[in-house]
């Protein structure tokens, strides 16, 4: 113990005061909860955001060799899709077809034509919404999530003959494990999925009929806290699903029946006991 901590520590003992241990961030959290924010916070806040580019430029200047390479790819594909996503939601005016009627006189053959020119305009004008509608396809309900750390996702199970050994994980979330899902052995399983929180269907609501079905579950496609955590199926608030829609009888444009869908979770599984989501349509 450090010399403040020391004095900390026997003036709580001399007065009969208790230590709360929380992390740095919920006594922060708790600090803005009771004082609020300072008031010049959004003005900061802005011209930050606003410093930002600037100072990626500047760090693309600094960095040499693979680590330069690899930023600039990163920072280029970004780029390429802000501009498509930019390009796909820009507001677009549809020229409507004039209505056919017979002219009065014969018309001129130059101006036989501007009918099929604008006829030509109404048709890429609904080429560009439908790529207007794809760009905005996989708009969440949920864009934002609560980050989830490891030391809440898993608990550490001690191993060994004397229990020194601290390399599994018991995870502590709702999980997916799929049909066909063989166990290894104790010995060698890394981590650990309850059978009490597996989970094979979800109560899906479909935002455009107003119900909800109760669904089997086909997989965890992605889950935004991290890739490990897709990859064990873990689901968490804002997990996007894969779900079998194939008994609403929903079917393509060809007519083929739309089997599986994703959906996107909007409750926390582990404390309800049960898996809520909505359906990207």
């Amino acid at each position: 113990l450090t010399r403040v901590q020391k004095r900390v520590w026997i003036f709580c003992k001399q007065h009969k005061l208790q230590i709360v241990k929380m992390p740095q961030n919920e006594h922060m959290e708790l600090f803005r909860k009771r004082h609020g924010r300072r008031f010049d916070y959004e003005e900061r806040k802005r011209k930050r955001e606003a410093r930002q580019p600037h100072t990626d430029a500047k760090k693309a200047k600094k960095l040499r060799g693979i680590r330069a390479k690899l930023y600039n790819k990163q920072r280029h594909s970004e780029k390429i899709q802000m501009k498509k996503t930019l390009k796909m939601h820009e507001a677009k005016k549809t020229k409507q077809k004039a209505e056919e009627t017979e002219p009065d006189t014969a018309l001129p053959p130059y101006l036989r034509d501007r009918q099929e020119q604008a006829r030509g305009k109404v048709l890429s004008n609904m080429i560009k919404q439908k790529r207007k509608e794809k760009a905005g396809k996989w708009d969440v309900p949920l864009p934002k999530v609560k980050a989830m750390s490891e030391a809440e996702t898993f608990r550490v199970v001690k191993s060994g003959k004397s229990k020194r050994k601290c390399w599994k994980r018991m995870i502590t979330k709702a999980t997916f494990v799929g049909e066909g899902f063989t166990r290894k052995p104790a010995k060698f399983e890394r981590f650990i999925r309850p059978m009490a929180l597996r989970y094979k269907k979800a109560n899906v609501t479909h935002p455009e009929l107003k119900s909800s079905f109760y669904l089997p579950i086909i997989g965890v496609k992605k889950n935004p806290n991290s890739p490990l955590y897709t990859s064990l199926g873990v689901i968490t608030k804002g997990t996007i699903l894969e779900v079998n829609i194939s008994e609403l009888g929903l079917v393509t444009q060809t007519g083929k029946i739309v089997w599986g869908k994703y959906a996107q979770v909007t409750n926390n599984p582990e404390n309800d006991g049960c898996i809520n989501a909505l359906l990207l349509v």
